[in-house]
């Protein structure tokens, strides 16, 4: 019912827009569009205020100076009509620095507009003389839309009440029209003040029209940056995903083909025992989610012990220890890895029922590393210690980590070790490899207890 007569009744709706609060819940563009209106409404009612109240104190002091070296001048209505005017101006002050202003400023600007405009007009109608303000009334209708260039239609309904006092009222309680000015008709006055409200309020209404534009395009280009920036975001963390953040940075910068030499580091290599039988006998799907499963694993334990991983190939899995950043401890951090997967993977086939098992190599060597072609690229590493590592994988036993003479040296002091003896390794021929068993129990944060 309410909605309806809103609706049907224009003056009704008129004033709902005047009166409403300033956030609406609408599209977040719209409310924050609203809200910067009221802020920058606010602001300019200050300077507004502050403007008015100077300017009624200017004339009062003119009226003071009057009645002390020209008394013959001085009009004593006209000074108690200023000072009652500034002292609404304190009191608009007060309001607009109050809770209520600062939510409702169209009713600060209502109050404004009508001290300044209708409460000279209240005097005389208690005289019984309407007499119009040709001056005041277009000082401040081409103010108000200088200062505060926002809600057209606040201006409008600040101008109606102006005229409606004026006209209704005097005519209502019979007080007559009277003007000094010869040629000042009534008929006159209306079409005078009609093209002043017209041009002041085309002049809001096209600045405010203006200044949506600009916002919405505002809004748009901060959407687009912030859009941009998602995407950059999106892009680094794939990029990162892909390539170290040392490599990824220098790429950036540079984006040639990019190789680095590195004396020492440890290459890991893993293979999961039985997996390629059970391809043939679950879907390709089941078979995915189980490869995935131990690989985030592997991933998180990679990740934990601040290893490189470098990537997989099937089922098989290759990590490194002491790139791009060298470490002296690359060849323990490797060695951690290698026991917490065969950890992880009997954890894995407690929960799943399944029965894999994992074979592994570890070589200690120089490498080389980088990021070479032009598409699709992947950070890999190149040298003997690389096909080492991934011999010590093919030519293991499942369930055990096999190592080679030289990474057994950097850590035969801090892990258990069997020997295993002469193996045959392709491309090698004979050589001592060594079975990872697990950590030196005499051994506490990296020294021999006993030293």
């Amino acid at each position: 019912m309410q909605h309806d007569f809103l609706e049907n009744n224009p003056v009704a709706s008129l004033l709902t827009k005047v009166i409403k609060s300033p956030l609406s819940p609408h599209a977040s563009r719209d409310a924050e569009y609203e809200a910067w209106r009221d802020r920058f409404m606010r602001k300019r009612l200050d300077v507004g205020l502050w403007i008015g109240l100077i300017a009624f104190l200017s004339s009062s002091l003119l009226q003071v100076s009057n009645l002390l070296f020209r008394p013959e001048e001085f009009r004593p209505d006209w000074l108690r009509s200023q000072v009652s005017i500034e002292l609404s101006l304190l009191l608009c002050l007060l309001l607009q620095h109050s809770k209520l202003g600062r939510r409702y400023p169209s009713l600060v600007f209502l109050t404004f507009y009508w001290v300044v405009t209708i409460l000279p007009q209240i005097q005389r109608t208690l005289s019984g003389v309407a007499q119009p303000e040709l001056l005041v009334w277009t000082i401040m209708f081409f103010g108000q839309a200088t200062f505060t260039p926002v809600r057209w239609h606040l201006h409008l309904t600040a101008q109606l009440g102006v005229f409606l006092y004026y006209l209704g009222v005097n005519s209502a309680l019979g007080v007559t029209f009277s003007n000094s000015i010869t040629w000042m008709k009534p008929s006159v006055m209306v079409l005078y003040f009609f093209w002043v409200c017209f041009i002041g309020n085309l002049s809001v209404y096209l600045y405010e029209k203006l200044q949506k534009a600009e916002f919405k395009a505002r809004w748009d280009l901060e959407e687009a940056y912030a859009q941009l920036e998602e995407e950059q975001k999106l892009s680094e963390s794939l990029l990162l995903n892909v390539l170290p953040h040392s490599i990824a940075t220098r790429l950036k910068q540079n984006p040639k083909n990019l190789a680095d030499s590195y004396t020492n580091v440890s290459v890991l290599f893993a293979d999961i025992v039985g997996f390629t039988e059970l391809s043939s006998q679950i879907s390709p799907w089941e078979l995915v989610e189980l490869l995935n499963q131990i690989f985030s694993e592997f991933d998180a334990l990679a990740e934990l012990h601040q290893l490189e991983k470098i990537k997989t190939i099937g089922d098989a899995y290759m990590v490194v220890s002491g790139l791009p950043e060298p470490r002296d401890d690359h060849a323990q951090a490797i060695a951690d890895m290698a026991l917490d997967m065969q950890r992880a993977i009997a954890t894995f086939n407690q929960k799943t029922g399944q029965n894999f098992s994992i074979r592994i190599g570890i070589a200690t060597g120089p490498v080389i590393a980088g990021v070479i072609g032009i598409k699709k690229f992947i950070y890999d590493l190149w040298g003997d210690t690389v096909n080492l590592a991934s011999r010590m994988e093919s030519h293991g036993i499942p369930g055990a980590i096999q190592v080679t003479r030289e990474t057994y040296q950097f850590l035969k002091e801090e892990y258990l070790f069997q020997e295993r003896g002469k193996v045959f390794i392709k491309g090698k021929g004979e050589m001592t490899t060594y079975l990872l068993i697990g950590k030196n129990p005499g051994v506490v944060d990296g020294e021999l207890s006993g030293k």
